[in-house]
């Protein structure tokens, strides 16, 4: 009997990379097995030292989800993909939304496509809570509209219509999943909590949004991914399942926590006029994935702590980084 294939699409981006770390490792028993492949084009966020702890234990094709004659190639014989490939910084997409719609909508469309006329039996793709835009009270679940606010969220609510397109029109057996704000080791030094530590650790101030009110949902990636292999294993086809965090913090208490963590203080602080379009709370219901046997296991203050530590003691992963996005403005 032939071992199970897995492609892996984004797997050098943080979340991407998390997971096929976790794979290879054995870190989903019943997959530990598994031949991997990673696919990914290795944009400014994507970085194969996000794998050198598990080099030489996946195949890696560099390409892009939009190149359908690559994926023509790559995705035959796969019995499941998972796509993390996306753009995903909402500032990013502010100030240049083609590429988001490019990557999020028509990479999506491509690789749906490609998955299609390969026969391929589990598909799953990876999305976002901020494709429900903002809710001021109580939590989403599966079944709530679609109302995005930002190019970042309408072009990941744009990936995920074509997705049940294909899996209602094509009968394609795909799942969804969306979580909330992910954190953890690799996460590229634009996000706020690694943006945050980082500049901490170098002295320098961070820059908190608007009143600092907006509240987010938070989960370590380790969980996300779990939550991922849980519909793999066992989502129904064509269903979407969320991911819930465990925090939900404003902007303003995750800062202080920050601070506390580094033992830095207020003066740290940069109040910044508040992102176009931000949106003020997100919440998701997981009790649909709970059925499946899933539970978080990394509470916010154990997974925040190793976090810090970690960027503390990687100084060598992330400065390169910082220092060329620095040199290119």
């Amino acid at each position: 009997m032939r071992a199970r294939r897995i492609l892996v699409t984004g797997g050098a981006g943080f979340i991407g990379s998390h997971y096929v770390r976790e794979l290879v490792s054995g870190g989903y028993p019943e997959w530990a097995d598994a031949e991997v492949t990673v696919l990914d084009k290795l944009t400014y966020a994507g970085n194969l030292a996000n794998l050198e702890p598990v080099e030489g234990r996946f195949t890696f094709v560099r390409g892009d989800v939009c190149d359908a004659a690559l994926l023509a190639e790559v995705v035959p014989g796969h019995d499941v993909v998972v796509n993390f490939a996306a753009e995903s910084h909402v500032d990013r997409s502010i100030d240049s939304a083609g590429e988001f719609v490019r990557t999020n909508v028509l990479g999506v469309q491509t690789l749906m496509q490609a998955c299609l006329d390969a026969g391929v039996p589990r598909v799953v793709q990876v999305s976002t809570d901020e494709v429900y835009g903002s809710i001021d009270e109580g939590s989403w679940d599966e079944h709530a509209p679609l109302a995005p606010n930002s190019p970042y969220s309408a072009s990941k609510a744009g990936g995920d219509m074509i997705a049940r397109a294909y899996a209602r029109t094509h009968g394609l057996p795909v799942c969804i999943t969306r979580c909330g704000n992910n954190y953890g080791p690799y996460q590229y030094p634009e996000k706020v909590i690694p943006l945050f530590v980082t500049n901490l650790l170098d002295g320098r101030t961070v820059p908190l949004y608007g009143d600092g009110g907006n509240v987010r949902d938070w989960i370590h990636v380790s969980d996300h991914c779990r939550g991922i292999q849980t519909v793999v294993e066992r989502g129904e086809p064509g269903e979407v399942y969320h991911i819930a965090g465990t925090a939900e913090l404003t902007n303003r208490e995750l800062t202080r926590r920050l601070l506390d963590a580094v033992g830095a203080d207020w003066s740290r602080v940069e109040h910044v006029p508040d992102r176009k379009g931000h949106d003020r709370r997100y919440s998701l219901s997981d009790a649909k994935l709970r059925r499946l046997g899933y539970a978080p296991r990394v509470s916010f203050e154990d997974g925040l702590a190793e976090t810090v530590r970690w960027y503390a003691d990687n100084r060598a992963w992330w400065e390169p980084l910082k220092k060329r996005a620095e040199d290119a403005g």
